[in-house]
């Protein structure tokens, strides 16, 4: 970047980098030989006035950011559809007709090929799932990324579209610390766990991403909010979860499993009873597996009730 920065920068009749800019004319002058490299002056500074530090920090430039979760970007342009100038005029019926044959060619110019068509139809249905998961920006954006890959690297034959944007929005979670299980990604898509996951593992076979191990404190959180627990009983939870992965008890069990048999310890200890099937729903597993995992933690850790 820096080397173009240096080469429009350099005169091109003599190559003397001793550049004159006139912001009267908007003229660039070389020094050297008086040539007129550039006439256009492009404004870099803000577009909005500002009065303190505050508002320039604010408001340095107009429009909208670039984003990945549409196909063109969001750099594309659209033609309005209320048939009137700039007056506020209706336009003649010659006019009107014109503007119509405009907004339609603008319209198939923007998907000419059928990349560009698979590209904005998913990245619609993945902003339609992500609404649905309630899940924040840097994971749609994460996750549109993905699906780019992997329609660069023409991964998306004879699949469907669903089933690449619920493995992409997965991976997404996964990279992003958010979690979502798979059978809520794939129930949001209103596709199979099976279909999800074979996607999912051939886009890791494929495209090789790092995807970091699931963390079950967050598993921990999100159960103990749809059960309605106190803070404290989330706290022992916590910090059994802690005492387990520092034994190593953690090793080669699923974060689901281990987080719901955490919570069903602290519930009976902190008197919040409930039942192994009503955690199993909650964490999606079960119940032969939070009494396996409670079985092993109850034999290699030690609890001790305050009163």
């Amino acid at each position: 970047m820096s080397s173009k920065l240096k080469k429009e920068t350099i005169c091109t009749d003599c190559g003397n980098s001793n550049l004159l800019r006139d912001y009267e004319t908007g003229e660039l002058v070389c020094q050297a030989c008086g040539i007129v490299v550039s006439d256009a002056l492009l404004a870099t500074g803000p577009e909005w006035r500002a009065f303190d530090q505050e508002q320039r920090d604010k408001l340095p430039r107009v429009g909208a950011p670039v984003t990945w979760t549409i196909h063109d970007k969001g750099l594309s342009t659209t033609i309005g559809w209320q048939d009137r100038d700039a007056s506020g005029r209706k336009l003649s019926p010659e006019e009107r007709a014109r503007l119509y044959r405009l907004r339609k060619w603008h319209r198939r110019s923007k998907v000419s090929d059928s990349t560009q068509r698979n590209l904005a139809h998913a990245l619609s249905e993945m902003s339609k799932i992500s609404y649905k998961l309630n899940l924040p920006r840097n994971v749609i954006e994460t996750s549109s990324m993905i699906y780019r890959r992997a329609i660069q690297k023409q991964l998306i034959r004879g699949r469907t579209i669903q089933s690449v944007a619920v493995a992409s929005i997965y991976m997404a979670c996964r990279q992003c610390g958010v979690i979502r299980t798979l059978e809520d990604v794939a129930g949001a898509a209103n596709i199979t766990k099976k279909e999800a996951a074979r996607n999912y593992r051939f886009l890791l076979r494929e495209l090789k991403p790092s995807v970091p191990q699931v963390n079950p404190r967050g598993y921990i959180s999100k159960i103990v909010n749809k059960l309605a627990l106190s803070g404290e009983t989330e706290r022992l939870a916590m910090s059994i979860l802690n005492q387990a992965s520092e034994m190593k008890l953690t090793s080669g069990r699923g974060p689901s499993g281990i987080a719901a048999a955490c919570i069903y310890i602290s519930s009976q200890l902190t008197d919040e009873r409930r039942t192994q099937g009503e955690i199993a729903k909650e964490a999606q597993v079960t119940e032969v597996t939070i009494r396996n995992r409670y079985k092993e933690l109850a034999q290699r850790l030690d609890f001790c009730v305050t009163i």
